[in-house]
């Protein structure tokens, strides 16, 4: 047993280094994008690159991993992901950044897969329910803490992107140094969206939700906060605040969606997420000379936001028999990159024709139009069967298609 927990936690502290140099590097592009006078249309564009890159590499990494094994998979992919981040701060156009963008995506899809299916392996049916809740912690915690470390050096300098690539190397020791086998190559699931969507329209329209508005989020609310006037502290702590908030809220929120019709949750969120987007919006618009009252708000509007992602995945489950759960989490995790692509672009757009603030008449939007669907799916159709209905488990967002087989959903009924 110790070898195993050993090999989790090397596995664990990749996880910490690369998730840090993500929450760095994740708000520090748009940040600088901004500062060299990119329009909002090149940031919405870079994370639309950002998640088109992230779609191939799930198609593509299962086959690296078959060919040349998890370490070397992960070893390559997470050095030329420094190397993407190094060459950010020397090429400032907005072409090359595109690439760079796009070419970070395939990487980090090929470095989650490398991770995830090696967290599985180690995982028994007893095992898998508690590290899949590790990893979901060390991803949140360290995607929080990264934000911070935008205060360790100034945006426009080169130093920033140096500190991302060091953390995107060391995140190499840990698991180059294990010792456990690597493991076999999964079989890749059958993708089905139409039948999904017939099946589970609600958990398809929350992911496709998701995907248009998180996506844009995570892209243009640095620009939002910087638009504002606030220093490199406020951008950390808006950002902080909003993951804080999703963070805090999605275990008890999932466990009460357990008792009832998960749908009412789901179309609560939506709507707290739309009067949360069209409070920032509009308070964005009055309160350059007092920025603290955003904060709380971007706690509010993250605990509406983040917990949708993994609703939406358990109630498309509890639509469904046990033994299609990896199928349908695998077409929901595609539909919801897909929609990631659109997002970010789109919302550029609407910014462009408008204003900053009217990033989050966008969210409250999408949010809005998902509440009123969900409401009218729960006036025409019954709830899901108790015997069908699944528990609920939180899952990251930003994950591969092995980090599917983690959920310990998907075995329960093989125990059984």
């Amino acid at each position: 047993m110790a070898p195993q927990l050993y090999s989790i936690g090397a596995i664990l502290l990749s996880t910490a280094f690369l998730l840090l140099g993500n929450g760095l590097i994740g708000t520090l592009t748009p940040v600088r994008a901004h500062l060299e006078g990119f329009s909002n249309m090149a940031v919405g564009a870079m994370g639309s690159f950002y998640y088109l890159g992230f779609v191939v590499g799930c198609f593509v990494g299962p086959r690296l991993l078959a060919r040349v094994g998890h370490i070397r998979t992960f070893a390559v992919a997470a050095a030329l992901t420094a190397a993407t981040v190094l060459l950010q701060p020397i090429f400032t156009q907005p072409a090359m950044w595109f690439a760079d963008r796009a070419a970070f995506g395939f990487l980090a899809a090929s470095v989650y897969m490398a991770i995830e299916s090696w967290l599985n392996d180690c995982a028994t049916n007893e095992t898998r329910g508690r590290i899949l809740s590790a990893y979901v912690i060390v991803n949140l915690g360290c995607l929080t803490l990264g934000q911070w470390l935008l205060l360790a050096a100034p945006p426009m300098g080169y130093q920033l992107f140096s500190l991302a690539a060091v953390l995107y190397i060391f995140c190499v020791v840990p698991m180059g140094l294990t010792r456990l086998p690597q493991p076999a190559p999964q079989p890749r699931p059958v993708l089905r969206v139409m039948r999904l969507a017939r099946m589970a329209p609600v958990g398809m329209a929350g992911i496709i939700t998701v995907g248009l508005a998180n996506a844009a989020f995570w892209t243009l609310a640095p620009v939002y906060a910087q638009s504002l006037g606030f220093s490199t502290f406020g951008v950390a702590l808006f950002m902080s605040a909003f993951i804080v908030g999703g963070t805090a809220i999605q275990f008890p929120l999932g466990r009460f969606s357990d008792r009832l019709d998960r749908r009412w949750i789901i179309a609560g969120v939506c709507a707290a997420a739309s009067v949360g987007g069209v409070a920032l919006a509009f308070l964005g618009r009055v309160s350059a000379d007092h920025p603290y009252l955003l904060y709380p708000l971007a706690l509010f509007f993250g605990a509406a936001m983040l917990p949708l992602y993994s609703l939406s995945i358990a109630h498309a489950n509890d639509r469904l028999v046990r033994s299609e759960f990896i199928e349908a989490s695998a077409t929901l995790l595609l539909v919801n990159a897909l929609a990631s692509i659109v997002g970010p672009s789109l919302a550029a757009f609407i910014i462009a024709r408008s204003s900053m603030p009217a990033l989050f008449f966008y969210t409250a939007a999408v949010h809005l139009s998902m509440t009123v669907f969900t409401v009218v799916r729960i006036t025409i159709v019954r709830a899901a069967p108790d015997e069908t209905h699944d528990h609920f488990v939180v899952v990251p967002q930003q994950a591969s298609p092995s980090a599917l087989e983690l959920d310990p959903r998907a075995h329960e009924e093989q125990a059984a």
